[in-house]
């Protein structure tokens, strides 16, 4: 037994975590070093991160319309053909050009509080949206730590299957004497050849195992070249984590108003009470302020620049037959001056509109259907998340229970295992049992060392989990 431990301490110091083959001055990575790095470096998270960026986008949007807007407006353009121009009401026939020119503003005095509503419903929406951020965030470190935990698993079981291959290969050795010199058969080795030969494809295998978790691990931390990746081996001491002080209600009632999925379902069923007052709203009367201000310029307009007294002209005669003559003028015009013209067209106006809804085909009322739906499916959504929420802190004290109880048998069954293999051993070493009974006892403690690993980290992992719903910091 001394020389199985003096094996697993050479095998501790030699065995790495891909090949056996140590990276030197590469730095190895905590478990809190693979959260943060996830936290910071993973897509979701970020991608999760931009919804919040929408959300506050909207509510600065939804806010701003409170707000007046203003516009300016301005137009070139001419008319062909028969037209009446704006600026002199007189018909033109020939081309006109004309220019617009018009600041024109509006303001929502009331509305049925849609604006308002509008407001705290962007409001609670950007806050759930924070709070499906620090869910995402809560399951990639939740995923960061099953997957460092699975590592220090493969690792602890390749490290049983290299320390069994090697105590394998001393005793095939020592057959091999012992058959030599005719204290045992020549099958006896046979069995112990073989018994190596599974416990070595039983080594690649547990690191091909071991591998493949740190690959799962280096992918989910979005890291490039995973065989520079090694991990932090903490010594984990199960007496340690002690027995759970509460039930599964108290842990659910003390968590469940703290999980970020409970606060943004909640706060969902709020937006969605908003929704409902918006849709309301519409049935509202409505008040709004506009009001303009503009000028324009015409090419038909015209103003007289000079008079000319012309030849008087016949206008008429008397009873007698005699002609009347009158003055007669001519008109010198020019197209009236651009400044003039913008001066002159001033115009002005403001306006209170009220709107009163009567009928709009039942829009309004199928709105407010839709947003009583979209309610009771967020109120739903909100109950269903905290049952499940229920069912997890279940599920995990169940299986931290089951994997306590666990541990707890198989350690006792290692240790029985340990002596009756080493009582076994004796005998093997001296040929007083075959090589059958050698290989049974060692398989029987393998299995069991195999359970208790199993047992141990499973435990471990659900109390953590346990833990974390209690706002305590993944740590090992």
């Amino acid at each position: 037994m001394q020389r199985l431990k003096i094996n697993r301490f050479i095998l501790l110091v030699v065995l790495t975590f891909l090949s056996g083959q140590q990276v030197l001055g590469q730095q190895a990575w905590s478990l809190e070093d693979c959260i943060n790095h996830a936290l910071e470096n993973n897509i979701q998270i970020k991608q999760r991160k931009l919804s919040v960026d929408i959300a506050r986008e909207n509510l600065l949007q939804t806010r701003a319309n409170q707000l007046p807007n203003l516009n300016a407006n301005a137009s070139h353009g001419y008319n062909f053909g028969r037209t009446i121009d704006p600026f002199t009401n007189e018909f033109a026939t020939e081309r006109v050009r004309s220019n617009n020119f018009s600041l024109s503003t509006g303001l929502n005095l009331f509305s049925g509080f849609q604006v308002r509503n509008s407001i705290e419903q962007g409001r609670q929406e950007l806050e759930a949206s924070r709070f499906d951020v620090e869910k995402m965030e809560n399951d990639i470190s939740l995923a960061v730590a099953s997957g460092y935990l699975q590592i220090l698993f493969a690792r602890e079981l390749a490290e049983v299957a290299a320390s069994n291959l090697e105590i394998t290969r001393q005793q095939v050795q020592q057959t091999q004497r012992l058959v030599e010199a005719g204290t045992l058969a020549r099958g006896s080795l046979y069995t112990i050849e073989a018994q190596a030969a599974t416990e070595e494809l039983q080594l690649v295998n547990a690191q091909n195992q071991l591998e493949i978790s740190i690959l799962n691990l280096a992918q989910l931390l979005d890291l490039a070249d995973y065989q520079q990746f090694e991990i932090v081996v903490p010594v984990i001491d199960i007496d340690t984590f002690g027995q759970m002080e509460y039930s599964p209600m108290q842990i659910f009632s003390t968590a469940v108003n703290s999980q970020p999925d409970v606060r943004s379902s909640e706060l969902r069923v709020a937006s969605a009470e908003q929704g409902v007052k918006i849709a309301r709203g519409a049935r509202s009367p409505m008040l709004s302020f506009r009001g303009s201000y503009g000028t324009g310029y015409s090419g038909a307009s015209r103003e007289i620049t000079d008079v000319m007294i012309g030849q008087p002209q016949q206008i008429g005669q008397t009873a007698s037959g005699e002609a009347v003559f009158g003055p007669s003028f001519d008109y010198i015009t020019r197209i009236k001056p651009f400044g003039d013209q913008l001066e002159d067209n001033l115009n002005r106006s403001l306006a209170f509109v009220l709107t009163i809804p009567i009928f709009n085909s039942f829009q309004t009322r199928a709105s407010i259907g839709r947003s009583k739906i979209a309610l009771e499916n967020a109120s739903l959504n909100n109950q269903l998340i905290r049952d499940q929420f229920f069912k997890n802190v279940q599920q995990a004290y169940a299986d931290a229970q089951a994997a306590l109880k666990r541990f707890n048998a198989t350690t006792k069954n290692v240790q029985a295992l340990q002596e009756a293999f080493r009582y076994v051993e004796q005998r093997f070493s001296v040929g007083m049992v075959n090589s059958l009974e050698y290989n049974d006892a060692k398989n029987r403690l393998t299995a069991a060392q195999s359970d208790l690993l199993q047992s141990k980290y499973e435990y471990v992992f659900r109390v953590k989990v346990l833990d974390f719903y209690l706002g305590i910091p993944i740590s090992i």
